[in-house]
This record gives structure tokens, C-alpha cells and sequence, in this order.
């Protein structure tokens, strides 16, 4: 008999949340676990300083992909420092069973792949910010 964090983990793997296509994509990233094989892709659209939407599509084991779903649900509508914010620990207790060292690689891909579409949209935004002031700091010199 499967306890429910294993039940939440198949029907996040049968069932994978957030996977259909955006209309608008504001961040992504990818990245693989060569040990196991999988493949992560995620992408979002950011309305203000939250996601607004996200998806996924990937291959791979029934670890990382599930925990992908998860993740994806769990930051969708919050802001982009929750996202940041969350560590590998709190992937672990959202998964809820015990990992070696090689199946937390699994569970950890989607995490590593949401921090660094955040991490690179933030950065962005931010250069572009600076960009701006200094155009407006040139027009005002004229």
C-alpha cells in the first residue's frame, strides 16, 4: 500500500500540472541529470513581480518529473521571491519520502531549473532598469 506522499507523486506523474503552452514567455531554462537521464524545461510568464503562469515539459524518471509538477503548481501565483526562496529542503518534504544521494538529483533538477529561469529573469529585469536610468540620465545631460 502506497502512502499518500507516493500517491501524490504518481498522480502529479500521470497527471503532470501545468504543462500546456503560454502565450507569453517572460523566463526559461532547461537542464539535465545525465545519471539518470532526465530532461527539465520550464518557462513562465510574470505579471508584476509574480508568476503568473508556468509550465513545463520534460523527460525522465517518475521522481523528476512529478516533483517538476509540483513545483510548477507551487509558484504559480506567488511572487518571484518565494521561487527563489524555495530550498532543498522544502523539495524534500513536498516529495515526503527518503532519497539517496543519486534520486535526490532527481528531485532537485526542477528546483535547480526554476531558480535559474527566476535568477536570469530578475537579472534581466534589472539590467534593463539600469539601462533606462542611464538612457535617462544621457537625456537629461543634453
Amino acid at each position: 500500500m502506497m502512502n499518500i506522499y507516493q500517491e501524490e507523486l504518481m498522480d502529479h506523474y500521470r497527471y503532470p500540472r501545468n504543462t500546456a503552452k503560454l502565450d507569453r514567455v517572460d523566463f526559461s531554462a532547461g537542464d539535465d541529470n545525465p545519471s539518470c537521464g532526465d530532461r527539465i524545461f520550464v518557462e513562465g510568464c510574470v505579471a508584476g513581480d509574480t508568476v503568473a503562469s508556468v509550465r513545463f515539459e520534460g523527460t525522465g524518471c517518475i521522481l523528476s518529473l512529478a516533483t517538476c509538477s509540483m513545483l510548477t503548481d507551487l509558484i504559480k501565483g506567488k511572487p518571484l521571491d518565494y521561487g527563489l526562496g524555495l530550498s532543498a529542503k522544502e523539495v524534500m518534504n513536498l516529495v515526503g519520502i527518503e532519497l539517496g544521494p543519486t534520486r535526490l538529483r532527481c528531485a532537485l533538477l526542477s528546483l535547480e531549473v526554476i531558480h535559474r529561469g527566476l535568477e536570469t529573469y530578475r537579472n534581466n529585469k534589472r539590467s534593463a532598469h539600469t539601462e533606462q536610468q542611464a538612457q535617462s540620465s544621457k537625456e537629461l545631460a543634453c
